[in-house]
């Protein structure tokens, strides 16, 4: 069966679901922790300093490494969160990845903070672990080694997305993982791709920020 077939859009049940999922990952996605985090442990709004986003790289930077660690599982969660909720509610492979994907976005664009949020790396990484768990380890198997070889945080968090996404992809074919995990797998990566790249661009030219270089909150 196709993801087409599967996307029955005549069944009003599933629109309902869908729809439900659609609002609540967003909802759940636009809460900005690492801006509360932030705010808890520096009373330091972290969209002034570093890359001017939302997320555990910048916490890291701007705050320190608890602050960063405890960003990063809370962003993660939100995803897991979504999914738990929609297989609780919803008997459907379609609502877990419309909700694990509006989650990704509502980190992105949250609708809290004036829609400036983070890349949706720490929020993607989670919807892999609850979607497909495989695809969560291989994620961070990949990417984890490339940030602590590198320093690079942005390249290890594309490989790490792209070997997730592989994954997915993969266990489809191989294995009858649902198409809907797959549509979610190659969106979600192309988001990420897409709010990187400025990273990209800076890391062809060689002038990428390595991590472990602090932002300086009294001249930044």
């Amino acid at each position: 069966m196709t993801l087409l077939e599967h996307l029955d859009f005549s069944s009003s049940p599933l629109m309902v679901s869908y729809a439900s999922m659609l609002l609540l990952g967003y909802i759940l996605g636009s809460v900005p922790f690492g801006l509360l985090i932030g705010w808890a442990f520096g009373r330091v709004d972290v969209r002034e300093y570093g890359s001017g986003k939302i997320g555990s790289t910048n916490v890291l930077r701007t705050i320190g490494v608890k602050a960063a660690v405890l960003s990063l599982v809370l962003d993660m969660g939100k995803s897991v969160l979504t999914v738990i909720i929609s297989r609780i509610l919803f008997d459907s492979y379609g609502a877990d990845a419309i909700g694990a994907f509006a989650c990704l976005i509502g980190h992105n664009w949250p609708v809290f903070v004036r829609f400036r949020g983070g890349r949706g790396v720490a929020s993607g990484w989670g919807g892999a672990f609850i979607l497909c768990p495989l695809s969560g380890v291989m994620a961070g198997l990949l990417g984890l080694p490339i940030i602590a070889l590198t320093k690079y945080v942005s390249l290890g968090s594309l490989i790490g997305s792209s070997a997730g996404a592989a994954t997915i992809v993969w266990l489809s074919v191989t294995d009858g993982l649902p198409d809907e995990y797959v549509g979610y797998a190659i969106c979600g990566l192309g988001l990420i791709i897409f709010r990187h790249r400025d990273n990209i661009y800076r890391l062809l030219k060689g002038s990428e920020r390595k991590l472990g270089q602090s932002v300086d909150l009294d001249n930044s």
